[in-house]
């Protein structure tokens, strides 16, 4: 039933990233607010659906990018792994671990587009990429994800309510 949910947030956070959200770069950067949904949803305490919410996120960014499948799903399973190891060492400081998850999160992500570009026909300089994509992108990440990871929280705490003994 939880893994249902993510089908239609999944996509509308995906209509609304390429509607709204890469209207608003930084240089040319964008915020990836599905790969914020995936990393504090697996970050969450209660939560036993993170890969499967992996799953759905990649699938739909492939469907909505002109990348090959396997780089959004390999990133957000990437993720979703360092996430729930973090979860498990990091318990008490999960904003420590959204940040770090964060951080690696869209380094790996956006190098392995960038890698996958250049194999492919697509020369991108390397300085500039990084300069003038990656490092913008991660930035704006670093910044939406605390705001992210406070409504996916509330989002986790509706879905999975707390169980009171009688």
């Amino acid at each position: 039933m939880v893994t249902l949910l993510a089908i239609p947030l999944f996509i509308i956070l995906g209509i609304f990233q390429s509607a709204v959200v890469s209207r608003l770069p930084l240089l040319h950067g964008t915020a990836d607010l599905i790969l914020l949904v995936v990393i504090a949803w697996a970050l969450q305490e209660r939560v036993r659906s993170a890969w499967q919410w992996a799953l759905i996120a990649g699938l739909v960014v492939g469907f909505l990018t002109a990348l090959n499948f396997i780089i959004p799903l390999a990133g957000y399973f990437f993720v979703t792994g360092l996430a729930l190891f973090l979860r498990q060492r990091i318990w008490q400081v999960p904003l420590l671990a959204m940040l770090t998850v964060t951080f690696v999160g869209t380094l790996f992500i956006d190098i392995t587009t960038a890698i996958y570009l250049n194999v492919f026909g697509t020369s991108l300089p390397i300085l500039e990429t990084l300069n003038l994509i990656i490092l913008p992108g991660t930035i704006l990440n670093l910044i939406l994800s605390i705001p992210v990871y406070a409504l996916v929280k509330d989002l986790a705490e509706w879905v999975y309510p707390e169980e009171i003994d009688i």
